[in-house]
């Protein structure tokens, strides 16, 4: 979740080696946590073997597991291997632009190429903060699948007393909208799915008294995962040419929030509106 960009930039110091830092892993399309992802979402285990992988349901391979000697305060790994050792102590996924070319199919052997493509340190309304982004390309054999970025925000803890920013008021007119629950139940599903320790989807005493949050954090990449199934159903997964997603402001558990659609010719426009109206993310995509 990200601030306006309205800070200067300061030096990035020791931190640019890192730039241009590249790892390739590989991994296979397994069926089984894409039926765990389909009961998640309430629905019956359909897919199997050749099926196309709905889109960003690609966040449940390529997992970067850690010991649990490894892992920091926050329940991520320790910083420092392939992610640069930023210092400010907490990190949250800000956002993804993802290029489809071709769907990943289960039961696939696929590659990963991810690189460090830029690291930003800014001073914002909140303190210093600094942005990693990083590239990955999913192949089979030669064939490029997808391409994607995304962007970390690293910041310091929140003062005394302190909570999130008030969002500013999103859309409320749609052609599309959608409600969804989030449960405890469905945050600690997806963190188990996607291997994720992160103390601020199911520590509620780390969330009030580290991190100054009121509840329970929903995932970012899983609002980003919902909003592409709104728009699967509306347009056809073939028809999605890339999606572009920014998280604004934290969803919480057990607080309702809507997603909405707006289809303008080839371009959707989405976003999502936490309880009191507040625009929580915002995503585009270009459809044919």
């Amino acid at each position: 979740m990200t601030e306006p960009d309205t800070s200067r930039e300061v030096p990035t110091g020791d931190l640019s080696q890192w730039i241009g830092r590249r790892r390739v892993t590989e991994d296979r399309i397994d069926p089984q946590p894409t039926r765990f992802m389909q009961q998640t979402l309430d629905r019956e285990p359909t897919l199997g073997e050749g099926d196309a992988l709905p889109p960003a349901w690609h966040w449940l391979y390529f997992i970067d597991g850690a010991r649990i000697s490894e892992t920091g305060r926050d329940g991520h790994a320790m910083r420092g291997g392939f992610l640069p050792p930023v210092s400010l102590p907490r990190r949250m996924w800000a956002g993804s632009r993802l290029e489809f070319h071709q769907p990943l199919r289960l039961g696939d052997a696929i590659s990963r190429e991810s690189v460090i493509r830029g690291i930003q340190e800014k001073s914002g309304r909140s303190g210093p903060l600094c942005f990693v982004t990083v590239s990955h390309t999913y192949r089979r054999g030669d064939e490029v699948l997808l391409d994607e970025e995304h962007d970390i925000v690293y910041r310091e803890d929140p003062a005394p007393g302190s909570g999130p920013p008030s969002p500013p008021p999103a859309e409320t007119r749609s052609d599309v909208r959608r409600t969804v629950d989030p449960s405890p139940l469905l945050l600690f599903r997806y963190s188990a799915l996607t291997f994720n320790g992160h103390r601020i989807h199911y520590d509620i005493d780390y969330c009030r008294d580290v991190e100054g949050y009121p509840g329970l954090v929903f995932h970012g990449p899983l609002t980003a995962t919902l909003l592409l199934d709104l728009l699967t159903d509306e347009a056809g997964q073939e028809n999605i040419r890339n999606f572009r997603f920014r998280a604004m402001s934290p969803l919480f558990a057990d607080r309702p929030f809507t997603m909405h659609l707006v289809k303008d010719e080839d371009v959707c426009r989405l976003w999502v509106a936490d309880p009191d109206g507040g625009l929580a993310a915002r995503a585009e995509a270009d459809i044919t």
